[in-house]
């Protein structure tokens, strides 16, 4: 059953017309690089500044341009920045003129730009300047190993070797749109091999850069073929960095915690209350919410809602496998979806369940409702990666194909999967019987009820201020935690120090 909230059938981006080559009107109608190109800024190089007139004779604006500057891109931005003024399609020639001094040339350009905010970063900066020998930080990004170092899977530096010693590789750029092989390999893990979406042709994808690239190529596509779509509604466990995405793009930008202070849970009823107040033609992003456990009944209104309200969603499976340890159950929702026909994005990442942070490797997933729909969507998707990166790199695509296309190899890595799931399996239980030991008050059954590498430990603001200040244990002010920071090194003292934090605010998690 297709969903209502349908995407758009672009064109392909067509083909541009070729410029008309009348004599009487050739050199106003030139960009500037072509006109430079062409000799019509014959001794510009040695010209500080130029301005512009109109056919009669009248001056419209004046433009800066660099004092003997080389570079005929510099001069057709400086050029370009006055166009608008101009009016469309209105002819304008170039003049000499004196040259003035660089403060008044380009005085105005970088001058009185304030400080962004601080967006990120505050607390770990905070901590690297504590001189304190007890100091910790428990809000990593990263899966972290027992020494404290980034975790990296075993199968990921041994294929990392083999493809180093290999002389048959070449470093040619990529296709804008990424990978073939590496695209078919993530799909294939995203929505399972044998994936009747897969063999209809109707899923897809774009090989992205950074966490944060698939996100930046679908917000540029809704923005353009989904113009009456100009809400979105984030739902996650946490705070991402997406909002700060479509906000720049000028979307309105709602975000919804579905995590319950006060159940110390992911609570299924936040999340269908939010849906229920969400605008109709909104994008809904959800986040990586495995935690909440939908009942059939619950699916079934899920869908209901968002036909009726013809919402586009927007997936995130930031670390598939390391949530449950399963790779199917951790995109069950996803693949729910897409077996009743709706038409999504999905970004995936795959540099957390890999260990790759640093190449910032994934896919934009694309469902659409067939094959046709697929190819006019993927058309204009690549026009965008043109202007946004071009070509994304290799190496992280080449290890994770690699992997993924290997039996053997692909056993190895779900199993170090496997394993990094049951050592945070352990490390809760031991953080949650320590806390019990120490008779801290309250409950500490939704530490071991969470699933993940990161997990919410139930702590108010000035618990956490306590354990920032008077025990230089650093962790964000929502109490959410990377439980692979912990280890048999720190335990002992972290879990003493929450039992202080709670003891000292006469707060208990879960009796507030």
């Amino acid at each position: 059953m297709a969903s209502s909230t349908h995407l758009p059938s672009p064109p392909p981006p067509p083909r541009a017309r070729p410029r008309s080559r009348s004599r009487a009107h050739a050199s106003f109608l030139k960009t500037p690089l072509q006109a430079w190109n062409q000799g019509q800024y014959d001794g510009l190089r040695k010209v500080a500044s130029l301005a512009y007139y109109d056919l009669n004779g009248k001056l419209l604006s004046n433009a800066a341009a660099p004092r003997s500057t080389k570079s005929p891109a510099k001069l057709a931005a400086a050029l370009a920045l006055q166009q608008p003024r101009l009016g469309s399609g209105a002819a304008w020639v170039a003049m000499r003129q004196p040259a003035e001094s660089p403060a008044s040339v380009w005085g105005t350009g970088l001058r009185d730009i304030p400080s962004a905010q601080k967006l990120e970063g505050s607390l770990l900066k905070t901590y690297r300047q504590d001189d304190s020998s007890k100091k910790m930080f428990l809000a990593y990004k990263v899966c972290m190993t027992d020494e404290g170092h980034p975790w990296v899977s075993l199968v990921v530096r041994k294929t990392r070797l083999q493809l180093s010693q290999d002389p048959s590789l070449n470093y040619e750029y990529l296709p804008l749109m990424g990978m073939k092989s590496f695209i078919q390999a993530a799909l294939e893990l995203l929505f399972g091999k044998h994936s009747q979406a897969i063999a209809e042709k109707r899923v897809g994808g774009v090989h992205t850069v950074g966490d944060s690239g698939a996100f930046q190529l679908g917000a540029q596509f809704l923005r353009m073929w989904h113009k009456n779509l100009k809400t979105v509604c984030i739902v996650s466990c946490q705070k991402g960095q997406y909002g700060l995405i479509f906000q720049d793009m000028g979307f309105i930008v709602y975000e919804y915690s579905i995590w319950n202070p006060k159940k110390l849970c992911s609570d299924p009823n936040m999340f269908f209350d939010m849906m229920e107040h969400i605008p109709a033609d909104s994008i809904l992003v959800i986040g990586n919410i495995v935690d909440c456990r939908f009942t059939q009944d619950e699916w079934t209104k899920l869908m209901s809602i968002i036909k009726s309200k013809q919402i586009f969603p927007f997936f995130d499976i930031p670390c598939q496998g390391l949530s449950t340890g399963d790779l199917e159950e951790d995109t069950r929702l996803l693949q729910y979806f897409v077996s009743l026909g709706f038409e999504f994005f999905c970004s995936q990442s795959l540099s957390k369940n890999f260990g790759i942070y640093d190449e910032g490797v994934g896919i934009l997933a694309v469902a659409a409702l067939s094959n046709q729909d697929l190819l006019c969507v993927l058309s204009q998707l690549r026009s965008y990666v043109q202007a946004l990166w071009g070509n994304p790199p290799a190496t992280g695509s080449r290890i994770i194909t690699s992997i993924l296309c290997n039996p053997a190899l692909f056993g190895e890595w779900k199993q170090s999967l496997k394993s990094v799931v049951e050592n945070i399996m352990l490390i809760k239980e031991r953080v949650k019987e320590k806390l019990r030991l120490l008779g801290t008050p309250g409950s500490w059954n939704h530490i071991t009820q969470q699933s993940g590498t990161h997990g919410y430990l139930g702590l108010n603001y000035q618990q956490v201020e306590f354990l920032n200040k008077k025990k230089h244990i650093y962790i964000p002010k929502n109490s959410r935690i990377n439980f692979t920071c912990i280890n048999a090194r720190n335990i002992d003292y972290i879990t003493q120090s929450i039992h202080e934090a709670v003891i000292t605010t006469q707060s208990c998690p879960g009796l507030e």
